[in-house]
């Protein structure tokens, strides 16, 4: 380094002082918190006597600091929670004065100011957070530090919930969860009391689940379609339900069935499975000095939820009070392995393991690679033995650490399907797809040797469930998850294993699983490669499985032998000299007329021109997405004028028409051409829809399921967009006449404070402002938008699956009706192309309306008397089958 003569080496040492100086500076009270927080990192037990120590060491005693801390370890460490307790059990018989006087125990100053944190978890309805300090809380109530009465009013306070007029299935849900966990957990501590109070907290949650029974119906994920009533064995309880039956090798199981299944069984055994479920580290502290009294948890009563009304809605039949968020439908988890590979969820210790996991996976999906260590370090945290040791790990001696019997799970497998249950609840998961789908890669990372064959079984149980009634999102989440699993170790996979079910009819679902995850994976890598992967069986053109051609343009005038090659070249020319919109425009005027006169395509001219304009844009735009945008834009009035030229409904048509054509080898740019024509106002949500279903082939697939979803979603994303401008210009204009009528009070010198101003003024005409007349115009139009989208596709739907005639009870569609007979399911093996197209279309309208449930209820009677009228009087299977999905979806059916 040169010297400066300027103090120049003096410079560069005061600079490294003062970065010295900026760094953080650890308090002894950071010091403490960060000890409490990381509590476990070893040894979680020999830990807790030398932080007990550490804390009552602390001079002064800070007790919002360790208050917070604990807070922080139970909510965003839920597995320590028994340690947490065992903690402040120690801590309770430790005086807060550390010079001896009489004083309050340290642990219940810290339980005081953590109620505090709790109640406003609860005041904002933080659920998650609330259940977790209710899990905390229990183990204090065992440990008898917390008073048993006083646990049983605070489940009770979440019972009540259930009661309440009109409430919510997720609201009533989470409180079930609190009031069943919580018992769960403190059992042991409350069987003294009467036993009416736990019999009434069961009986309490047990009342709402049974009238759950048609919401379940729609979300489960195995499903066989047929229209007789049925029994469904689920556990112990067996249940009626009406056209349709779940079933699957390991049958998929509900959240809260399984919190009662598991419940009821400690309740039957008087809670002694709690201890072997749930780790009790307090269980050897001696009992309570007789002058220490237990802390009395004070009365709460749950918030109600906020309901927002949608003033904004002109439509006579929307009614927001009703309306149902997606994820307030009931949680299906699909079961993979038997009871000996992965715990039961029925069981007190099964429950106990999933729900752990399931916490970890939602806390923390902001570090995947985190929450992979976690969860690969679980049986840490658990009974030693519940899991079988790693491969290599060291024997311990026999009568030490010994499976626990009924346990002995293998950890992987267990992890494995928790997250792909989560990752496939219908009609929604709680996170992002990628979020699943990245954290089973770091598991693999972590540990390839032993996660690598639980993903592969847990791949195969998969595949195996697509011929016994996988639900159709379900099955395309699978093959997503699948293709994207593979292009991150190499694309290997044994697909020799399916080579004999080349044999079953191109449509069943397993060779269309095949198709999908191949095209998914070339995708994401190429066509060549994946090719490659592949065994010669499934790379011919009769295998149906392998696109013929790599993906790309399929530009049809770019033939020298097409008649039209030349006149599509002068437009190409001009689009490449970037010609302005409105010259390029004159000249397809030219052409018309020049085609008009030459050309024997009599009628077809105006589509003709309109196919050489948008497939010579598509070829400038095929290059990349940026090229693509940039075309859509340069030329957005080009394709105006494309739309309003003649009848406008079928030019817009011929445009979707002529994009599917352009790029018929690749059918993602496809979704994202008609993204696009969307977004810039070209053609509508309902143009998508109906010629999706105009152009189907037969049923519905994946791939048009996709477009409609699209499509959907941008007709419901408009309408958010448009109500909150207008709540904001509103608001805007609310607070801009407050401020006038304010300043004209002051202006007058008090005199608009008299008594009698107020009557002798008469009320002015409010009237909004300009911005807010155009928003809630805009608002009015992109709701009329909606609501003809959600028909477009209801109509779609019935059109496919109900009967063909204007006479419902004649001509019903001959697939759509034999897919939903019990006898035609049975004989599935013997089903055509015809027959499992049908079925899928089936399983699309189920997601059709459970995924959007929350907007066909607010037109639920508009929709139903467009769409239904004509089946008015049918008995058709199909008809049953179509109306009770739709009631179910609608909250019309409350059986």
């Amino acid at each position: 380094m040169s010297y400066d003569r300027r103090g120049g080496y003096r410079r560069r040492y005061r600079d490294d002082y003062d970065d010295r100086r900026r760094e953080p500076f650890e308090t002894p009270e950071d010091k403490l918190k960060t000890a409490i927080i990381k509590l476990g990192e070893v040894d979680a037990i020999e830990e807790l006597p030398r932080l007990q120590k550490q804390i009552q060491d602390h001079v002064p005693v800070n007790i919002a600091i360790v208050s917070e801390a604990f807070r922080i370890g139970v909510t965003e460490q839920p597995y320590k929670i028994p340690y947490y307790a065992a903690l402040i059990r120690l801590l309770h018989e430790h005086p807060a004065d550390s010079m001896g006087h009489a004083a309050s125990p340290l642990g219940r100053l810290i339980l005081e100011d953590f109620w505090k944190g709790f109640q406003a978890y609860l005041d904002k309805l933080a659920w998650r957070e609330a259940r977790l300090c209710i899990h905390f809380f229990a183990h204090l109530t065992v440990a008898q530090l917390i008073s048993p009465e006083s646990m049983v009013a605070l489940l009770q306070a979440f019972t009540a919930v259930l009661d309440e007029f009109g409430v919510s299935h997720g609201r009533a849900k989470r409180a079930a969860l609190c009031a069943a966990e919580g018992l769960m957990i403190s059992g042991p501590g409350l069987r003294t009391l009467s036993p009416t109070n736990v019999t009434d907290i069961v009986s309490a949650i047990q009342a709402f689940n049974d009238t759950t029974g048609s919401a379940k119906w729609l979300v489960q994920p195995t499903v066989k379609v047929f229209s007789d009533e049925v029994m469904i064995d689920n556990g112990d309880e067996v249940q009626s339900e009406f056209l349709l039956f779940f079933s699957l090798l390991t049958p998929a199981l509900q959240l809260l069935d399984t919190a009662l299944f598991a419940l009821k069984t400690l309740v039957d055994s008087d809670f002694k499975q709690t201890a072997d479920s749930f780790p009790q580290p307090y269980a050897n502290i001696p009992a309570l000095d007789n002058e220490l009294s237990q802390f009395v948890l004070p009365s709460v009563l749950v918030p109600p939820e906020i309901i927002e009304l949608d003033a904004l809605s002109n439509d006579a039949d929307a009614d927001d009070t009703a309306q149902v968020k997606k994820e307030e439908w009931p949680e299906y988890f699909l079961r993979l392995f038997d009871n000996d590979v992965s715990p039961d969820p029925n069981t007190p210790a099964g429950y106990a393991v999933r729900t752990a996991l399931l916490d970890i996976i939602s806390i923390f999906e902001v570090n995947r690679k985190e929450c992979a260590r976690l969860l690969l370090e679980y049986p840490k945290w658990n009974h030693p033995g519940s899991f079988k040791p790693k491969p290599g790990a060291p024997v311990p001696p026999e009568g030490e650490n010994s499976p626990v019997p009924g346990k002995d799970w293998q950890l992987e497998s267990t992890i494995i399907e928790t997250i792909l249950g989560a990752f496939l609840i219908l009609p929604e998961s709680s996170h992002k797809s990628v979020y699943y789908i990245s954290l089973i890669t770091e598991l693999c990372k972590l540990s390839p040797s032993t996660v690598g064959p639980a993903v592969g079984k847990s791949i195969r149980k998969l595949y195996g469930a697509l011929s016994e009634g996988l639900d159709v999102e379900a099955a395309r989440r699978f093959a997503e998850w699948f293709a994207v699993h593979m292009s991150n170790f190499g694309f290997q996979w044994v697909w020799k294993e399916w080579v004999p079910d080349l044999a079953l009819t191109v449509q069943h679902p397993r060779r269309t699983f095949m198709r999908r995850a191949i095209e998914f994976e070339i995708r994401l890598s190429y066509h060549d490669r994946i090719l490659k992967t592949l065994p010669e069986p499934m790379q011919g053109p009769d295998a149906h499985t392998v696109p013929e051609q790599a993906p790309g343009p399929d530009y049809e005038y770019d033939d020298p032998a097409n008649p039209h090659h030349d006149a599509a070249q002068s437009v190409l020319n001009l689009f490449r000299g970037r010609a302005k919109a409105d010259d390029v425009i004159a000249h397809l005027d030219t052409l018309k007329t020049t085609l008009e006169t030459t050309d024997d395509t009599e009628g077809n001219v105006d589509a003709t021109v309109r196919s050489i304009a948008v497939q010579s844009l598509l070829n400038i735009g095929s290059r990349s997405f940026s090229h693509l945008l940039n075309a859509i834009e340069r030329y957005l009035p080009l394709l105006r004028s494309l739309t309003s030229s003649g009848n406008t409904v079928e030019s817009k048509a011929g445009i979707l028409s002529t994009a599917a054509a352009f790029w018929r080898h690749n059918r993602q740019m496809v979704g994202i051409v008609f993204d696009k024509l969307m977004q810039y106002q070209i053609v509508d949500p309902t143009d998508v829809i109906a010629w999706t279903f105009a152009n189907r082939a037969g049923g519905l697939d994946a791939f048009e399921w996709d477009l409609m979803r699209g499509a959907l979603d941008k007709a419901n994303g408009r309408v958010v967009i448009a109500r909150r401008r207008v709540t904001a210009l509103r608001k805007e204009d609310d607070d801009t006449r407050a401020r006038a009528k304010a300043q004209a009070g002051a202006e007058e010198g008090g005199s608009a404070m008299e008594v009698d101003a107020d009557a002798n003024t008469k009320p002015e005409e409010v009237t909004d402002s300009p911005a807010l007349a155009t928003a809630i115009k805009a608002f009015t139009s992109l709701t009329r938008e909606q609501r003809g989208a959600l028909s477009r596709t209801l109509e779609g739907f019935v059109d496919c699956l109900g009967p063909n005639a204007s006479d419902a009870s004649a001509n019903p569609n001959p697939h759509a009706r034999t897919v939903v007979t019990e006898s035609a399911w049975h004989n599935r093996a013997n089903w055509d192309s015809d027959d499992w197209s049908a079925w899928e279309t089936w399983g699309w309208y189920r997601q059709f309306c459970r995924a959007y449930s929350p907007y066909l209820r607010n037109y639920s009677n508009t929709l139903y008397t467009v769409s239904f009228a004509r089946l008015d009087g049918s008995t058709d299977p199909a008809t049953e089958l179509l109306k009770k999905t739709w009631n179910v979806a609608t909250g019309q059916d409350v059986s």
